[in-house]
């Protein structure tokens, strides 16, 4: 707990929670603001709260973290205490679809906006 294998991606809440993707350990780490750890979440695999190269992280107003998952094609959105909410995406090039998706940021409005890496392209989604 609190180590790493290749962070990539890091979000805050409004709590000032900080929340890293351990992407080589399949894994999501959550710390307070002092950097101490809280929780974690995740493994290897393509079931609910599995990554497979997670790459990037972003929370919500709300407090919803979205994951993208690279590897699998898709986004995952959890709680803040990690716990599986939903996930939408698949391997492809139509609308919807990813093809590693990468990046991702969401508004004040909740839209999410996907950076789809080898489709060349962003997605916006409202989740």
């Amino acid at each position: 707990d609190g180590q790493f294998s290749e962070p990539t991606g890091i979000a805050i809440d409004d709590e000032d929670n900080i929340y890293v993707v351990d992407k080589k350990n399949e894994r999501i780490q959550k710390f307070d603001k002092e950097g101490n750890f809280i929780l974690k979440w995740g493994k290897i695999g393509a079931g609910d709260g599995e990554f497979y190269v997670p790459c990037a992280i972003a929370v919500d107003k709300e407090g919803y973290v979205y994951v993208t998952d690279a590897q699998n094609n898709r986004v995952q959105k959890f709680t803040k205490e990690g716990k599986f909410v939903t996930a939408w995406g698949e391997t492809g090039e139509q609308e919807g679809q990813f093809n590693n998706p990468a990046g991702i940021a969401v508004n004040s409005k909740g839209e999410v906006f996907v950076v789809d890496s080898n489709n060349y392209r962003i997605q916006k989604f409202k989740k």
